[in-house]
């Protein structure tokens, strides 16, 4: 029932969800661009309608009663940002511990402009030795979904020249926010 209430929402919200579910035992699931508060809603109600099994970490002061429930059903995993480093190590856990496993997460870290994108996902996929899911959300066609795999080669030059030939098309909600695909310094 949820699943059709999700593809629904989509619908509703002049979403088409494009793209295959690949058959993978595990990957990181990146989504970019994330410039606005809606990519989160968007990227969930995305995740519902498709079945998608993906676990994302989410700021630790968000898992309060009820809305922590929700979360954690929806896949969340509470992270303390002070505990700087600490992410990679704790997916790449996940990874380790999990049979199957997909771990999503935006490449900016943030809604805001930045000098460009956090090389966590690129750390936990090279240590996880797992592929990179290329997931979207294009404002400009309302089309979401996942249009690739990326293969890391750990040349990252070559690695993000590939993510930023496939973003070069999708447009965020707020295009001037977008941050360019190389990472920050």
């Amino acid at each position: 029932m949820l699943k059709r209430l999700a593809r629904l929402i989509l619908w509703v919200g002049g979403w088409t969800p494009v793209g295959e579910i690949p058959d993978l035992p595990k990957a990181v699931l990146i989504a970019a661009p994330h410039t606005s508060n809606w990519d989160g809603f968007w990227a969930l109600v995305y995740k519902v309608a498709v079945g998608l099994d993906v676990r994302f970490f989410a700021k630790h002061s968000l898992f309060w009663f009820p809305l922590g429930a929700l979360l954690r059903g929806l896949g969340g995993v509470p992270l303390d940002r002070s505990q700087a480093g600490s992410a990679v190590a704790i997916a790449v856990a996940m990874f380790e511990a999990n049979e199957t496993f997909f771990f999503g997460l935006a490449p900016e870290g943030t809604r805001a402009l930045r000098d460009g994108w956090k090389s966590g996902f690129y750390r936990i996929a090279t240590d996880a030795k797992v592929p990179i899911l290329l997931g979207f959300l294009d404002y400009r066609n309302k089309r979401i979904g996942i249009g690739g795999r990326l293969d890391v080669t750990g040349d990252t030059a070559v690695d993000l020249r590939k993510c930023a030939d496939f973003y070069a098309t999708i447009e965020g909600r707020w295009p001037e926010r977008t941050s360019p695909v190389r990472f920050a310094k």
